[in-house]
């Protein structure tokens, strides 16, 4: 942890961070241009780290924000929108107390080393939202979900989905079948052994089918891929200093070490039976997220993601986002990938997109089947790549093989785009991004036409107060 810096560095983003957000109740929302689309009815919800800071102290990473999520209702009276924190058991303990209790992902709680050991870490509760019928779910990389209300988002208290029971971590990456409603997620559990814990539900979020894989080391796995017929994970060559932080010496952040010498190991899993189908290797690089996969002509799969060349740099930069100022460069690109999910080998990679971004994001009908289109968050062109945010939204079109670019204009930035269907016109869709403005300080929601992205938005809305730079959302139809 760090002194917060009286006067945190001013840089056109920073401004979003520099003090922790502001809840607001729900409240209507002002049109600032345009108008809202009949056919967008729904709701955006995104969840994101919004207090960076307590008891004078800033946290280590902005992984170690505490989450608050943020719902904007679009009707038709208009929209109304509100921004609440998740009140984790950790959450009402730091804010009794003032001060920072527990460890996070890049920071010790404070006091002794040997006060560090077997202490309890904080559900941060700030990756994403998983929208049920009955409820919001807020996610986090390592523990159970805490489900909200979906309407107040008050916050209800940890949920096991009827199959948690073990505590097992349940990841911020779940895939959901737009056909047939299932819901697909894992999550990394350390203990004797590391294992990869498979999760298959019901449309209702109950947990149905769980199945175990003992991993042969420990590694950055954030995300995953469905098709109609695998689960696929691509795991980072790193492993895990387990000793120095289980005594508390570095943080989990420190102890993961890249090792570029045991390759991106692949596994492909029957999504049916959850077990393994094969497992392979191919060249070391790190990544995030995925965009998409699915199974094509040739029973191949073909995936999109944004890879990084390693683990180090991008670990850093994002580090570096809590201070409010960067230095470390860090580019991630578009790539897509094919593999042949009987044998887990890779035939074909390529860069498609030379163009630093993240959060790559289709369609919900989409998921898993055959897609054209791949939406971003990117770096604007003549954008500083050490020290801006991603500062512009596109989408990536595979048919013509061109991106299509939303210029916010200067010191704007958005969160990753979502899309929204249109109720009323099938073949036509809406992008929804939460826009900070480091010129007038405040945050908007745009809306674009999702096939017209380089034209004006169709709508902004004002927000009641400003919202930090978020990770990810989703879009709940009416």
């Amino acid at each position: 942890m760090m002194i917060v810096n009286e006067r945190l560095r001013k840089t056109n983003w920073a401004g979003a961070i520099a003090k922790p957000a502001e809840e607001f109740p729900l409240s209507p929302l002002s049109v600032l241009s345009g108008k809202i689309p009949a056919g967008l009815r729904g709701k955006l919800y995104r969840n994101g780290p919004a207090r960076l800071e307590r008891g004078g102290m800033r946290v280590g990473h902005w992984f170690d924000g505490d989450g608050a999520v943020l719902a904007v209702n679009f009707t038709d009276a208009g929209a109304t929108a509100v921004y609440r924190y998740v009140q984790t058991a950790e959450y009402q303990a730091e804010t009794k107390a003032d001060r920072f209790l527990y460890g996070v992902y890049g920071m010790h709680p404070p006091g002794a080393i040997w006060k560090r050991w077997n202490l309890q870490v904080k559900n941060a509760a700030n990756t994403s939202v998983l929208a049920l019928p009955d409820k919001l779910l807020a996610l986090w990389e390592a523990s159970e979900p805490s489900a909200l209300d979906l309407q107040n988002l008050e916050t209800r208290g940890l949920d096991d989905l009827g199959g948690l029971n073990e505590k097992l971590p349940y990841s911020a990456h779940y895939k959901r079948d737009p056909h047939t409603g299932e819901i697909f997620n894992f999550g990394i559990s350390i203990g004797s052994e590391v294992q990869l814990n498979l999760y298959k539900s019901d449309r209702t979020g109950k947990i149905v089918q769980k199945s175990a894989y003992k991993l042969d080391r420990y590694s950055v796995i954030h995300d995953f891929v469905l098709t109609e017929r695998h689960l696929v994970f691509f795991m980072p060559p790193m492993r895990l200093k387990m000793l120095p932080a289980l005594l508390g010496l570095i943080t989990f952040s420190e102890a993961l070490a890249w090792q570029p010498q045991l390759g991106t190991q692949i596994l492909v899993f029957d999504r049916e039976t959850l077990s393994l189908v094969s497992r392979g290797e191919t060249d070391p690089w790190f990544q995030w997220h995925f965009g998409n996969a699915c199974v094509d002509n040739d029973g191949l799969v073909t995936l999109d993601l944004v890879r990084y060349s390693d683990f180090d740099q991008t670990n850093e930069y994002l580090r570096e986002i809590a201070t409010g100022e960067t230095h470390t460069v860090a580019k991630g690109t578009l790539w897509r990938v094919r593999l042949n999910p009987e044998t887990a080998k890779v035939t074909a990679m390529e860069e498609v997109c030379n163009r630093k971004c993240e959060f790559p994001v289709v369609e919900q009908s989409q998921v898993g089947q055959p897609w054209r289109y791949t939406y971003l968050s990117v770096l604007k062109p003549d954008a500083d790549i050490a020290t801006e945010l991603l500062g512009a939204i596109a989408r990536y079109d595979y048919e013509t093989e061109t991106l299509t670019e939303a210029d916010l204009g200067e010191n704007r930035y958005p969160s990753e785009p979502i899309h929204a269907p249109d109720a009323e016109n099938s073949e036509q869709g809406w992008i929804l991004t939460v826009v900070y403005d480091g010129n007038s300080h405040r945050s908007e929601v745009w809306v674009f036409d999702a096939d017209r992205l380089d034209e004006e938005p169709v709508c902004k809305l004002e927000l009641p107060s400003v919202i930090p730079h978020s990770f990810h959302g989703t879009w709940k139809s009416a």
